[in-house]
């Protein structure tokens, strides 16, 4: 059984990071994806939270399954029995990053490969942090996440007062 994992922070999950899962799933028969936690970023939702919006959004994906993952990211992989990590790369930026890090799991663990996921032109420019963004001045998500998240962002961000 072919197993990959796709970890990211997914605060909050995007149609970018969903289109990856769906374009993972039909390569692997499995697909764990990893709520994982980035010391390099501060995040709006909780794991737990992040973790069933992911539910939610990806329950129609029956060789998907979504946990909350610790550690390095290629001794999460391991444990898990994953021999590959997906990553979606959107411009150079991410490239760059993406490649350092894929060197460095490499250098930890021989026995996982990285595969890179070109995104999609129409998501080529989505982030989480756009969404949040978005989300903050009240505009418009729709092109962003689906409806489910945009309500629950719109919360997160300006919570109605209690009566």
């Amino acid at each position: 059984m072919k197993r990959a994992i796709y970890p990211g922070t997914f605060d909050p999950v995007t149609y970018g990071h969903i289109d990856i899962i769906k374009r993972a799933s039909k390569m692997f028969d499995e697909v764990i994806v990893a709520v994982m936690f980035n010391e390099a970023k501060e995040s709006l939702f909780s794991p737990e939270e992040r973790l069933a919006m992911l539910k939610e959004t990806l329950g129609d994906f029956s060789n998907v399954k979504v946990v909350i993952g610790s550690g390095l990211t290629v001794d999460f992989a391991s444990s898990v029995g994953a021999d590959v990590i997906i990553r979606g790369i959107r411009a150079v930026m991410d490239y760059e990053y993406e490649l350092k890090q894929s060197t460095i799991n490499m250098m930890l663990s021989e026995d996982i490969e990285t595969i890179f996921l070109l995104a999609k032109p129409q998501y080529s420019f989505l982030s989480s942090s756009s969404a949040k963004t978005i989300a903050l001045h009240g505009g418009d998500l729709t092109s962003f996440v689906p409806k489910s998240i945009a309500d629950r962002l719109k919360l997160k961000i300006h919570p109605k007062p209690r009566a």
